[in-house]
């Protein structure tokens, strides 16, 4: 596998994570929140020769999704998010996109998945976890075989996404994170949606044990 981080900056907060993930055999490759910089997205696809088959989103929060139609209109790509999150994309009130990026911005999902649904470039097999708390439609990937975790902005390095922001709910993310994330493989790394990535036994004390991260 093939994974780069670019680092999307937008008006609000710290920049974006947008991840690419590329099967290395078949150059099938997926953009996990295109935020913006879209000519900076596409230099990567390029050089990696990119065969681009999903634009993936784990949430529908303007600083996630800004640059999903400049680049599906350039590159292609089938635009995925899971189900309870497809009609928040279509409400620019619920995914804050005037505040985030100063524009309404209403996106059409091209497919809607649910918990535990899979998806495939290649060889690689990736597993949808729908994670309410952030947002109603929040979720996370999972790809077993590479022990690794695209979390948005479910889950971060010491801490979990805020919920005082439209269908966020706190009782929905502590759950959300403990029962289905938690109950990952401990070597598993978490790239997160925001700053730096974490790894799943690094997060269980603050959420099983209650104990502060300590660095």
């Amino acid at each position: 596998m093939i994974l780069k981080e670019l680092k999307i900056k937008t008006w609000v907060g710290d920049a974006t994570n947008c991840y690419i993930i590329q099967d290395e055999k078949t150059r099938e490759t997926m953009v996990v929140d295109p935020a913006g910089d879209v000519d900076k997205i596409i230099e990567m696809l390029d050089i990696l020769h990119a065969k681009l088959k999903y634009i993936y989103l784990t949430h529908c929060h303007g600083d996630h999704i800004g640059g999903v139609k400049e680049l599906k209109q350039r590159y292609g790509g089938i635009v995925i998010v899971e189900r309870s999150d497809a009609e928040n994309l279509l409400d620019a009130n619920k995914n804050l996109s005037y505040y985030i990026t100063s524009q309404e911005i209403t996106i059409e999902a091209d497919s809607r998945v649910d918990d535990n649904d899979l998806l495939h470039l290649g060889e690689l097999e990736f597993k949808v976890i729908h994670t309410p708390g952030h947002t109603s439609g929040g979720s996370c990937l999972y790809c077993e075989q590479e022990k690794l975790l695209f979390s948005g902005d479910t889950l971060f390095r010491g801490a979990w996404g805020r919920t005082d922001v439209p269908t966020g709910d706190f009782c929905d993310i502590i759950n959300s994170i403990t029962k289905k994330l938690m109950i990952l493989p401990d070597e598993t790394i978490v790239y997160t949606g925001h700053g730096k990535s974490t790894m799943i036994k690094e997060e269980k004390p603050i959420y099983l044990e209650l104990k502060p991260r300590l660095m």
